[in-house]
């Protein structure tokens, strides 16, 4: 528990214990040419969703039969990413589309500024769902001033533009943050990966979807967020990642986290284990 794992994750999930992983986020490359140190990101379709469909087995084999299962994906292989998953017999809860601000410039089509993320569960009947830790102002609280409304705020819609008054963490006057964007290379949390994730995605994924103490698994551990999420929101968690370079950056990531957290005030330190 608590680590970053090197390695091929068809190579290494083999290894875990079935049935151990209570959340699993997995955010693959999208095949569409990204500049991976180690990884080639433009293989033949048919070897990529073969390859989808090994990792995606492999991770049913160690989530809980209560687990949960969130994948990012693009639009390239959204629709066959999706197929796989159903195939495998999870159940879909949520098509949720992430909008970002500064999209992708592209030439001949419309940018991209978008990614989709798959929320599965293992089993509909008994599945860990905390809406209380996610809630959101709802308009008619922010802007409407409607008595109607529910003073402990709502769901967040399955369209996330992350919006200020929805929280707190992550929209600090000095924060960089703003409307849930690509983590983009001026950025404060940027840490070098090509891909990187927001934390403010994953808080909002590890919150609702696990509790204090559950085992997070990230088979594609990449820049580290789902890490770094996991162990500030007190989950065990688990990451594998095939660059050894990039496995290096997660590990000094999460040591600065450890060491914030012990160089912290005692009274943060209180509400960080509070947490």
């Amino acid at each position: 528990m608590n680590e970053v794992v090197t390695g091929n994750c068809l190579e290494v999930m083999p290894t875990f214990p079935a049935g151990s992983v209570d959340l699993a986020f997995a955010d693959p490359p999208f095949n569409i040419g990204y500049n991976y140190d180690v990884y080639d990101d433009r293989r033949a379709k048919t070897e990529y969703l073969y390859w989808t469909e090994q990792w995606l087995a492999g991770v049913q084999r160690v989530l809980k039969p209560n687990g949960s299962l969130f994948v990012a994906i693009g639009d390239e292989y959204a629709a066959e990413m999706k197929i796989r998953i159903d195939t495998l017999g999870f159940t879909m809860r949520n098509w949720i589309v992430w909008h970002y601000t500064f999209g992708v410039n592209c030439k001949k089509k419309f940018n991209r500024s978008h990614a989709h993320i798959f929320y599965y569960v293992a089993n509909p009947k008994a599945f860990t769902f905390n809406p209380t830790d996610v809630r959101v102002p709802s308009a008619r609280m922010t802007t409407y001033a409607d008595s109607r409304a529910n003073p402990i705020g709502k769901l967040p819609d399955d369209t996330w533009v992350l919006r200020p008054q929805e929280s707190d963490a992550h929209f600090q006057s000095d924060a960089d943050t703003w409307y849930l964007p690509r983590v983009c290379g001026t950025f404060k949390e940027r840490t070098g990966h090509p891909c990187q994730m927001p934390e403010a995605v994953l808080d909002r994924i590890i919150q609702v979807a696990s509790n204090p103490g559950d085992v997070v698994l990230d088979p594609f551990a990449g820049s580290g967020t789902t890490l770094a999420s996991a162990k500030k929101l007190g989950r065990k968690y688990l990451g594998i990642e095939l660059s050894e370079e990039y496995a290096d950056a997660v590990r000094k990531r999460l040591q600065l986290i450890e060491f914030a957290e012990k160089s912290a005030p005692k009274s943060k330190r209180k509400l960080l284990a509070a947490k």
